[in-house]
């Protein structure tokens, strides 16, 4: 869950919030941050009051009518709701008029109570719940310090979410324990209803030893066929009903979009991550002294985004290794996560992703029904276009297209009429 503010350098800029930095209640051993064990001591380490004001006031004035707010951890929750109701004070107070104001937030969902779910549903907060499966797989890795699984805290969660109707989504951590185990998977978020989830591997690294191998407990050719299996489950026989993101961002790049997904875009997102005591970095995955861009309590807004590091961040995906190149999949890949590449020192060079050959595997088998499902989704935009944009008739050969790709028609669904 990403978000995204104009700044004064004419950039969409995201920004992500660590909000108690690596306290978190739980001690799940594959955490890529938190190293506090499921202990995070008596004092909470919450954003300091005047921090958060003078951010949110700076962040505020270059936000251009949209301001977002993704809230991470750790566990946020851990911040208590006195704070995110003064975040929502603050939003309030310096948001020029006519702001669209966005709030998302990640947890591991056991402290979720009556009254957290009243102040997500009254905010729209958008809530991600990390959850690995059914009870068996989940309480396998996400434990609480004293060993013991936290699958019905997160459950009961949920059935506060649900109550009060609080937008969420589901993210499944896939590692040894689940990787054979998509069809499982599947039918879990199906009986549970679960319309919205996502997949991300296990990471063996910490985000902030930059020093590592960007490598994963699962191997390439488990994730290739955790992937193929997942396929088949998502596209339903060509009926998909759970959203999941890696396939409905293939599915838009089919469709004439862009991938929605850091991971798969062809460069990385413009991303403002700050750590609990103001200090900015590019991305979740290089929290480290080398990629600093200052600290929002001490420096402009302005000038962080401005920092020549964020420049030399953004230009290292593009550097994509000659095999990639000449890829017939790139244009869904674009070369996947520089942290997931191994560099040479000078950082101008690296070997293709870790997960190269689980992506290619994937696309070559999903292309055919890929091209099915393409088909039918863009003749269902391209027909709503029409209506809403063109009173009922086809546009000109070099009028925008009416699916709302943002290519001429000519160039877009002109193939299909």
């Amino acid at each position: 869950m990403e978000s995204s503010c104009s700044s004064s350098v004419g950039r969409s800029i995201g920004v992500l919030w660590k909000t108690v930095s690596e306290d978190c209640n739980l001690a799940c051993d594959y955490c890529y941050f938190s190293t506090c064990g499921g202990k995070p001591g008596k004092t909470i380490r919450k954003i300091d009051p005047t921090l958060l004001e003078k951010f949110i006031q700076e962040y505020m004035a270059l936000s251009n009518g949209v301001a977002s707010f993704a809230w991470q951890g750790g566990e946020p929750l851990l911040a208590g709701l006195d704070f995110f109701k003064e975040v929502i004070a603050l939003q309030a107070k310096y948001a020029p008029p006519n702001t669209i104001i966005s709030n998302s937030l990640q947890t591991n969902g056991t402290l979720i109570h009556e009254r957290w779910a009243e102040f997500f549903k009254k905010y729209n907060f958008l809530i991600g719940v990390s959850l690995d499966g059914p009870q068996e797989i989940h309480d396998q890795r996400r434990l609480d310090s004293r060993g013991n699984g936290s699958f019905d805290k997160v459950m009961n969660g949920i059935s506060h979410l649900r109550r009060h109707q609080v937008d969420f989504n589901i993210l499944t951590v896939i590692h040894k324990g689940n990787v054979g185990k998509s069809r499982e998977l599947f039918r879990f978020y199906q009986q549970e209803n679960f319309g919205f989830v996502q997949f991300i591997p296990c990471m063996e690294f910490h985000s902030k030893h930059i020093e590592q191998v960007g490598v994963y407990e699962i191997t390439p050719d488990e994730y290739a066929d955790f992937l193929c299996s997942a396929f088949d489950c998502w596209y339903n026989n060509g009926t998909p009903i759970i959203s999941e993101r890696f396939f409905d961002n293939m599915l838009s790049v089919y469709v004439h979009r862009e991938s929605e997904m850091c991971t798969h875009r062809r460069t990385c997102s413009q991303t403002l991550v700050l750590e609990q005591n103001g200090d900015a970095f590019p991305c979740d995955f290089y929290i480290h002294p080398d990629w600093n861009l200052g600290n929002v309590g001490v420096d402009p807004l302005t000038d962080i985004l401005s920092h020549p590091l964020h420049n030399d961040f953004i230009q290292l995906k593009p550097r994509l290794p000659e095999r990639c190149k000449t890829c017939p999949w790139l244009d869904l890949c674009y070369g996947g996560c520089p942290r997931s590449r191994k560099w040479n020192d000078s950082m101008q060079e690296s070997e293709p992703d870790y997960f190269c050959y689980s992506y290619r595997q994937v696309y070559a088998y999903a292309h055919e029904r890929m091209k099915a499902l393409e088909e039918r989704v863009r003749n269902n935009f391209f027909q709503q276009g029409v209506n809403l944009y063109y009173n009922g008739k086809n546009p000109g050969r070099n009028d925008a297209c009416a699916c709302g790709s943002g290519l001429k028609y000519k160039h877009c669904c002109i193939d299909l009429n």
